[in-house]
């Protein structure tokens, strides 16, 4: 509800424009654009899913997204203002089909936002459990603008948010045609990520022996308690328990 309030009155949304998100989901950010009057369209594969969206109001295009699909969309009527896109960078496995489609769908003016979990804290925090068979792609705004940019789209504004350990929040526009200014953020996070080794192979390699230090450390654990005699409890069934169990 928050993203919806400040990215209708950042972007100066209404009845005329058109929303389009990829990877809707059951329609949970899409619902919160209803009661503005600003129409909609959901992207979403999953039958389930993209059924309890409908059941909201919300219409939805059942397929994957990319360039095919983002011409067949413009061609009926749904070039989009606004393309949010939450936690699915990550997941498809042709990156460049999936950003070339927002290029062809949004407006001259349009703007694509994209939510995926920021690799620099995956690398601080040791949070190798992110890495699971979902995944394709672990990306620095480095990486992710550099993407972008072949794919005639230009960064113009980057924040940081909490999801997932810690996100990056991207807002893209055409580059020939975009209306919003630069923001200074983007050049302070490309300059974090340098510092923090992001442009360098090397930082990734030592990534290796940083995760097996963690794996010593709690195997350590769980045998001293054991020999203490003292009772572990885990709770919780995502994929990332997959990895941390391996």
């Amino acid at each position: 509800r928050r993203y919806v309030d400040d990215m209708t009155a950042r972007l100066g949304l209404g009845a005329s424009s058109k929303v389009v998100e990829i990877a809707c989901n059951d329609g949970y950010l899409l619902r919160w654009f209803l009661p503005k009057g600003i129409p909609v369209l959901g992207v979403e594969p999953a039958t389930g899913t993209a059924e309890a969206a409908r059941a909201l109001g919300i219409p939805v295009a059942s397929c994957f997204f990319g360039a095919e699909t983002a011409r067949r969309l413009r061609d009926a009527g749904h070039a989009a203002d606004l393309m949010p896109a939450n936690n699915v960078a990550a997941h498809v496995p042709d990156i460049n089909d999936f950003i070339e489609g927002f290029r062809v769908l949004l407006k001259p003016t349009g703007v694509a936002t994209f939510e995926f979990h920021h690799i620099l804290n995956l690398i601080r925090r040791h949070q190798f459990d992110a890495i699971y068979h979902e995944h394709y792609y672990y990306h620095s705004l480095h990486t992710f603008r550099a993407i972008c940019a072949a794919h005639g789209l230009t960064v113009f504004d980057v924040e940081e948010i909490a999801m997932h350990g810690g996100s990056l929040r991207v807002y893209a526009q055409p580059a020939d045609t975009g209306v919003q200014p630069m923001s200074p953020r983007v050049a302070a996070m490309l300059e974090t990520e340098r510092a923090f080794g992001l442009a360098s192979v090397d930082r990734y390699l030592a990534v290796d022996e940083e995760i097996r230090a963690v794996k010593r450390r709690f195997l350590s654990f769980l045998l001293q308690a054991k020999a203490e005699g003292r009772t572990i409890a885990g709770y919780g069934a995502p994929a990332k328990a997959t990895t941390i169990l391996n």
